[in-house]
């Protein structure tokens, strides 16, 4: 999703209550053959969880008024147990599926970054290189020399992703609007009509959230391999682990994907207020459709050093040691105003002690999440996962995040 997106105002909304069932379920281990669950709807209550409180979980993803969410889907993961909820679509009344499909926005950094890794320990792409060394005339000559690791951990200073604004209405209108990225990276580097941007900061002093860094990476893989996004999505991770209910948002160049069933539908009110379904969208080439059952599948095969070389993985959960550029994000827990993200990751230093590594994700009308405890950290292991079909274009953190977290014992101050 694009920074105009994540920091868009939101549109007034009336919010609305609904009820909601919840389902503890024993979970087979990464690799295990288990049931199914594409289509099984919450409201099916087996196995207690010990040290999960099925009650106070689903209490933190009922919708309240206020919340601007209209369907929620969440999964909390103590060891080997774990509890799944749902909360019902507001605008149909139907139930979400507990494995259903959902845009994951900007977790799919998290598989860029993990590509970009495997590329560097295959010594096709050089971290420490320069983008403008890769790909001359790509950045306009006002910019210092950036590497590709500067662009992963968000250190680059480059722009922001996001263009002219546009009203809800021509957000809403132009959703199926498919756009390569490179016609994404240029409108972004050099605008039509409105004077080029320059860097906001020196590259390597600061950390500053961007959606244009991920894209470059992401042409240079193309470059690079000669493939598309998809193909080595596909090649390296999608198959490895068997990911089969996750696809690139894009099916080839132009073409749509439509959204595998079921899927939570996401939502964004109009200039009259209506809640417009814009689940069917372009994304762009980077875009990933999954599951909650396939995310937590990727980041454990990614922690248990299923993707990636030791070496590779250590490079990965670097943060940079440099302050956070403003008080827009990295403003949790202990560490807050200094650099929480490192090459795909997130780290956030909860107050209780506890450090969770993850990534967050926002698209039009959906916004999602999934973080973990390291095994070895002394917290356990305990992992919560959040898809949410968003009612606004605020793009921010949704309220179902913090009440969710603190059910499962994550504070998130």
């Amino acid at each position: 999703m694009t920074g105009t997106f994540r920091r868009r105002t939101a549109v007034a909304l009336a919010g609305v209550a609904s009820l909601a069932v919840a389902a503890i379920a024993t979970e087979p281990t990464f690799g295990a053959t288990g049931p199914t669950a594409a289509g099984r709807i919450a409201g099916v209550s087996t196995h207690t969880a010990t040290g999960l409180d099925p009650v106070a979980l689903q209490k933190a993803i009922d919708i309240q008024p206020n919340d601007h969410v209209a369907g929620v889907v969440a999964r909390v993961r103590q060891g080997d147990r774990q509890w799944s909820g749902q909360a019902p679509d507001t605008v149909t009344g139907k139930p979400v599926a507990l494995n259903a499909h959902f845009r994951i926005g900007s977790i799919s950094k998290t598989f860029v970054a993990t590509i970009a890794l495997q590329l560097s320990a295959e010594h096709v792409i050089d971290l420490d290189r320069s983008v403008q060394s890769y790909l001359p005339g790509l950045l306009p000559d006002r910019y210092q020399p950036i590497t590709v690791r500067q662009l992963l951990d968000m250190t680059s200073g480059l722009p922001n992703a996001g263009g002219a604004a546009e009203s809800v209405d021509q957000v809403i209108a132009q959703r199926q609007k498919y756009q390569p990225l490179s016609r994404l990276i240029q409108q972004a580097l050099r605008p039509k009509g409105r004077p080029w941007p320059g860097p906001q900061f020196a590259p390597g002093t600061k950390q500053s959230y961007n959606t244009l860094n991920y894209r470059i990476v992401a042409d240079l893989i193309e470059k690079r391999t000669g493939h598309s996004s998809a193909n080595e999505l596909n090649a390296r991770i999608v198959r490895p682990l068997h990911l089969t209910q996750t696809l690139p948002d894009v099916s080839s160049a132009g073409r749509i994907r439509p959204m595998p069933h079921p899927y939570l539908h996401g939502y964004i009110p109009n200039s009259k207020g209506t809640l417009v379904d814009v689940s069917q969208q372009a994304g762009d080439d980077t875009g990933i459709i999954s599951t909650p059952r396939d995310i937590d599948r990727f980041f454990s095969g990614l922690f248990d050093g299923k993707l990636l070389r030791p070496a590779q993985s250590k490079q990965m959960m670097a943060v940079p040691d440099v302050p956070y550029a403003d008080s827009s994000d990295c403003a949790i827990g202990s560490d807050k105003g200094k650099a929480c993200y490192a090459l795909g990751l997130e780290r956030l230093e909860l107050s209780n002690g506890t450090t969770v590594w993850g990534k967050t994700g926002h698209d039009l009308g959906y916004a999602g999440a999934f973080f973990r405890t390291l095994p070895g950290s002394g917290a356990g292991d305990l992992r919560f996962l959040y898809a949410v079909a968003q009612a606004s274009l605020t793009g921010g953190l949704p309220p179902t995040a913090p009440r969710l977290a603190a059910a499962a014992g994550l504070p998130l101050n």
